[in-house]
């Protein structure tokens, strides 16, 4: 197969591209500008394709990720969500875009460093699994690729066990990037964190902190500087009169109010989703199984319905830190179902909260 590998600069593509070699694939390196810190990682790509033997061509996509992925981060804040800009970009850059042109310039697939694994499903279809390396696994972040999409993917990575492999392989290699370290879960947000990115883009708006009963407890500058769950900066000199700290549980966006409270008022029993998508055969109203809504979270049983055209989510168990913006992310048992985004949550009912809470 001629083989698109993607090489970002990082030692998961490198070895991802000696892997798509050594399988005997015509491969070729795809760097993709994505944005503006771009120079060394671009430099570091090169390296790459050098020291595997491949050629290195450079696509820019860096208005693609504006529109596609900046915007999007930009304005969920500013309506008071909780983005996830990697899968976002997963779906509109690095595999709609990356796939739909590697398409039409003649490869047949596209290799990339996730950590994934595909697997031929009975019915014919490719299924998406957790990686064998738990930690590291990316299948939640891969949620919102279609079936087409999986049919031109390929992931070497799939089966490592752990990131030292990797690492004692790229090196074993010759590989430059053995040892450089891994990049940070947003790629464009440094460290001065989401606050410094979105400084420039959205402008401080004053409004109120206030808590269940409605009463003002202080004031902010700007709902973007907030997400569910928070709990350090709030800036509250007031304490909460039973001593316990208070969490940001809600941010609207129409009246420029962050809400707080107690800890248990961010549970929630149940999320409203849109934009449903599957990974191969479609989900049902009746589906039931696990269901994931960070990276790196804990799945967690849950069965999906429908009334009056509202797909919701009902959890088995009250779930903390759900906000509107994130994405869950549907699984039976380790293989990846689909993917939708949370509209809107619920509080549990109280036979689902525990008496302690």
């Amino acid at each position: 197969m001629r083989v698109a590998v993607a090489l970002s600069g990082g030692v998961d593509s490198a070895v991802t591209a000696a892997r798509v070699v050594e399988a005997g694939h015509e491969a070729v390196g795809v760097h993709l500008l994505l944005g503006a810190g771009s120079v060394p990682e671009t430099r570091d790509a090169r390296g790459v394709a050098d020291a595997v033997g491949i050629p290195l061509v450079v696509w820019d996509l860096r208005d693609r990720f504006e529109h596609r992925v900046l915007d999007y981060f930009t304005s969920s804040y500013a309506a008071g969500r909780t983005p996830n800009p990697c899968l976002r970009c997963n779906r509109e850059v690095k595999f709609r875009g990356l796939l739909s042109r590697g398409i039409e310039e003649g490869f047949d697939a596209v290799a990339t460093g996730h950590y994934a694994r595909l697997q031929p499903a009975r019915d014919g279809s490719i299924g998406l699994h957790r990686a064998a390396n738990v930690r590291k696994d990316q299948s939640y972040v891969l949620g919102v690729l279609s079936q087409d999409d999986l049919r031109h993917c390929l992931f070497p990575l799939g089966t490592v066990t752990t990131k030292d492999e990797v690492r004692e392989e790229a090196e074993r290699r010759g590989l430059p990037v053995a040892h450089k370290p891994d990049s940070t879960d947003i790629c464009f947000v440094t460290e001065g964190g989401a606050a410094e990115f979105l400084a420039g883009r959205l402008a401080d708006r004053q409004g109120d902190i206030v808590d269940a009963r409605g009463t003002v407890l202080g004031t902010h500058h700007g709902i973007q500087h907030f997400t569910v769950g928070q709990r350090k900066g709030l800036g509250l000199r007031r304490p909460a009169d039973d001593g316990k700290p208070r969490y940001v549980t809600a941010l609207d966006a129409a009246t420029n109010t962050v809400h707080v409270g107690q800890g248990r008022e961010l549970l929630v029993g149940q999320v409203d989703v849109e934009d449903l998508s599957d990974t191969g055969t479609a989900l049902g109203p009746h589906w039931r199984g696990l269901v994931q809504f960070r990276a790196h979270g804990r799945a967690v049983p849950a069965r999906l319905e429908e009334a009056d055209g509202q797909l919701r989510v009902h959890f088995a168990e009250p779930v903390s830190g759900v906000a509107p913006g994130q994405f869950i992310v549907f699984y039976d048992a380790d293989r990846v179902r689909g993917a939708a985004e949370i509209v809107a949550s619920h509080a549990p009912g109280p036979s689902m909260v525990p008496e302690h809470e």
